[in-house]
């Protein structure tokens, strides 16, 4: 009787939490946007973009703002790296750096429940210790990800931009003027993010920002060397009145000259790499060749 009370007792605790958790859940979905005031305009405008932009941050919102504290506390000025892998990245301007990390964290608990049952099941006591490790693991492979998600869109705005460039030079030569050529060029291109990123430029300028000041922000936005070494060109020559679409055609060249020089370093670095594969190999088709023979020695040797 006792025992029917207790898993009575537990079949209603557990029904009640998960009613609670469908409850909250479809409440933080179907929420409005939180209140504007004054004082608080931008962030109360960031936190609604955010909420209509990642569905887990709608549900979870209460849980990122203690997290984020803790992220300051914690990580303090590796935040602006962490800030600027997001920009790098493509992702929404609304992401604070530790509100960013605060979401890689929560994905990373919701995977513990995961990882226990697995490891349990087959370490037991031990198994607890293995999920905890892989929690951790799994916050790093999150924040490795995200720096391998801005490497990777970097090296992809790279590439395509000679081309973009080589489009704004031709359009400027034939007779249009710089935004309607950008506008043009943007529009060419796409959702390539040597597209988006232009597009950004072209929005700042658009707002009524001035075309020093756009480019300004993508340089800090992307802060990569030859990207910044091409904006800052553009920049100088804004200012000293040279023509654009001669810095445009002399950019583009060296970012042509540097992608040759770029892949015969790696085709350099190809053979160095091979190495080890190729031992490998070498080694395996030795055992492969001489090891019926070593075996039949032994064996012989040892009267089998």
């Amino acid at each position: 009787m006792q025992l029917d009370s207790v898993a009575t007792a537990a079949c209603g605790l557990m029904g009640g939490g998960a009613g609670v958790i469908v409850w909250w859940t479809l409440r933080a979905l179907a929420t409005e946007d939180l209140q504007q005031a004054d004082e608080w305009r931008y962030d109360v405008s960031r936190i609604n973009g955010l909420r209509k932009l990642d569905p887990l941050y709608r549900v979870l919102q209460p849980f990122f703002k203690p997290l984020g504290r803790l992220n300051r506390a914690a990580y303090g000025p590796r935040l602006a790296e962490v800030q600027r892998e997001i920009l790098a990245a493509g992702m929404s301007r609304f992401w604070l750096p530790e509100e960013y990390l605060a979401r890689q964290q929560i994905v990373s608990v919701m995977m513990f429940p995961g990882y226990v049952y697995l490891c349990y099941s087959q370490f037991e006591g031990p198994g607890v210790m293995l999920a905890v490790l892989l929690t951790i693991v799994t916050m790093a492979w999150l924040r490795l990800r995200l720096s391998r998600a801005a490497q990777h869109r970097l090296v992809m705005i790279k590439r395509r931009m000679p081309y973009l460039l080589d489009l704004l030079t031709l359009l400027m030569e034939a007779g249009a003027s710089f935004v309607n050529a950008l506008d043009q060029a943007v529009r060419e291109f796409g959702d390539h993010p040597v597209a988006i990123e232009f597009g950004r430029v072209l929005a700042d300028m658009h707002m009524g920002k001035a075309r020093v000041e756009a480019f300004d922000n993508m340089r800090r936005r992307l802060n990569d060397d030859e990207i910044s070494s091409i904006v800052g060109s553009i920049i100088q020559s804004e200012k000293l009145g040279t023509p654009l679409s001669h810095i445009f055609r002399t950019q583009a060249d060296v970012l042509r000259v540097k992608r040759s020089q770029r892949a015969e370093t790696i085709a350099n670095e190809a053979g160095v790499q091979m190495l080890l594969p190729g031992v490998l190999v070498m080694a395996a088709t030795i055992l492969v060749i001489l090891g019926p023979f070593i075996i039949g020695y032994l064996y012989n040797g040892f009267g089998l």
